[in-house]
C-alpha cells in the first residue's frame, strides 16, 4: 500500500492509524498465504469485534434508557451484522484497499460481505492499538450510529424469517407459508422457495431449503417495505 493510499483511507476514517497496523488490517489471509504466510488481519478482526460490540452496546444502553434488554440486543445484532458492516465498508470504498489473493480477486472478493465486514472489524482493532480506546470507540460510533435509523432493514437481513413472521403479525394475517421445489442432480441440487404473507409473496433460491426460504423471506420483507 502506498503512502497516498494510506492517506486517502485514513482521511475517510478520520483517524490516524499506524502504517503497519493499517496494512495488516487490510491483508486478507488469501494474500498472506500466497506471500509466504505473512501475517494477516484475523487477529485484528478478533480484537475489533470486541471493540465494536462494547462501543455499540454502551451507546445503545445510554441512548435508549426505556428500551428492554431484548430489544437492545436485537438492535445491536442488526447494526453489527455482516450485512451492516459490509454496507459501512462500501461507503468507505474499502474494497479498493484490500490485499487479496488471486482466487479471491477472481471471485469478486473485493465486494464480498464477509470479507468487507471482517476488514471493517480489523480496522477497529487497528485503531484501538494505534490510537487508543477513545479513538476506536469514536470511529465505531461515527460509522455505525447512522445505521440505527434503518436498524429494521439490517435486522431483517440477519434473520429474515423472523422479520417476515413479525410482518404477518403486524398485518393481522396468518403465519407465513413456504412452498419448496427443487431441481438439478443430487450433487448440484438447487431449491426454490415461495413465501406468502397475506397478499404478499416472493421467491428465493439457494443450495438448501433453509437458504432458499431465507432468500424468499428477505425479498418479501424488502418488497413490503419498499
Amino acid at each position: 500500500m502506498t503512502s497516498h493510499d494510506r492517506e486517502s483511507l485514513t482521511e475517510k476514517l478520520g483517524v490516524e492509524i499506524d502504517a503497519e497496523l493499517l496494512a495488516l488490517a487490510l491483508t486478507h489471509r488469501s494474500y498472506a498465504y500466497e506471500h509466504g504466510s505473512i501475517p494477516h488481519n484475523e487477529r485484528l478482526e478478533f480484537l475489533g469485534d470486541s471493540v465494536l460490540g462494547l462501543a455499540v452496546t454502551a451507546m445503545l444502553y445510554e441512548k435508549f434508557p426505556e428500551v428492554s434488554e431484548g430489544e437492545l440486543a436485537k438492535r445491536r445484532a442488526a447494526v453489527v451484522s455482516t450485512v451492516a458492516l459490509a454496507e459501512v465498508a462500501r461507503g468507505l470504498g474499502l474494497g479498493d484497499y484490500l490485499l487479496l489473493g488471486r482466487g479471491e480477486e477472481q471471485t469478486g472478493g473485493r465486494d464480498k460481505d464477509s470479507i468487507l465486514a471482517d476488514t471493517t472489524e480489523a480496522l477497529f482493532g487497528a485503531t484501538f492499538l494505534s490510537a487508543g480506546r477513545e479513538a476506536a470507540d469514536a470511529l465505531v460510533l461515527r460509522l455505525i450510529t447512522p445505521l440505527l435509523d434503518d436498524a429494521d432493514r439490517f435486522g431483517a437481513a440477519v434473520d429474515p424469517k423472523t422479520a417476515v413472521q413479525e410482518l404477518a403479525q403486524s398485518l393481522g394475517v396468518a403465519a407465513p407459508s413456504y412452498e419448496i421445489t427443487s431441481s438439478g442432480p443430487d450433487h448440484d441440487r438447487r431449491f426454490t422457495a415461495v413465501v406468502t404473507v397475506g397478499e404478499h409473496s416472493a421467491s428465493g433460491t439457494g443450495t438448501s431449503k433453509k437458504q432458499a426460504e431465507m432468500a424468499a423471506a428477505l425479498t418479501l420483507w424488502r418488497g413490503a417495505h419498499a
